[in-house]
């Protein structure tokens, strides 16, 4: 029988697995995780990756995978394409732990105009505004790469997609 509290127990699992490619967030705070469910003893959980070529897609599936098994459920995974992930999806507690982590969280801007302007990103040290971009790509293809002209810091800056 499946209970709020069975289904509470399997998104719990699946929501503290860590993003491999920045630890600081969760899948659920990236806002990949779009639910789970539970029917029987499997928990399916429905995961949305950041853009089709993430090569972290793979490595994330197995990890939640891997979590709902741990918490005692046969574990399915389904990849959910539509609608396509957005940064905007990123919950305001990742937004913090990605500055914490020293990474700038992405604009929030939705719509495709975004994609084609230069975004004002504050430093995610000292928070200064007058930073300028290095390169479009930092650790990560989903990253690029600033420079703070206040406190001198290079960061990453999650990009606005």
């Amino acid at each position: 029988m499946v209970t709020d509290l069975t289904e509470a127990r399997a998104w719990s699992a699946a929501a503290s697995v860590l993003d491999p490619e920045v630890p600081a967030l969760t899948v659920a705070e990236l806002g990949i995780l779009r639910s789970v469910s539970v029917e029987g003893d499997t928990a399916t959980a429905r995961l949305t990756p950041t853009y089709s070529g993430c090569p972290a897609v793979l490595a994330i599936e197995l990890a939640v995978e891997a979590a709902l098994r741990e918490a005692g459920f046969d574990a399915r995974i389904e990849r959910v394409l539509s609608p396509a992930w957005t940064t905007d999806w990123i919950t305001e507690d990742g937004r913090e732990k990605l500055r914490a982590y020293g990474i700038a969280p992405p604009v929030k801007a939705s719509g495709k105009a975004a994609l084609f302007s230069e975004p004002t990103v504050a430093c995610p040290r000292c928070g200064s505004s007058a930073t300028t971009r290095v390169s479009e790509f930092g650790a990560t293809a989903c990253q690029a790469q600033y420079r703070c002209t206040a406190c001198a810091e290079p960061f990453d800056y999650f990009k606005c997609l």
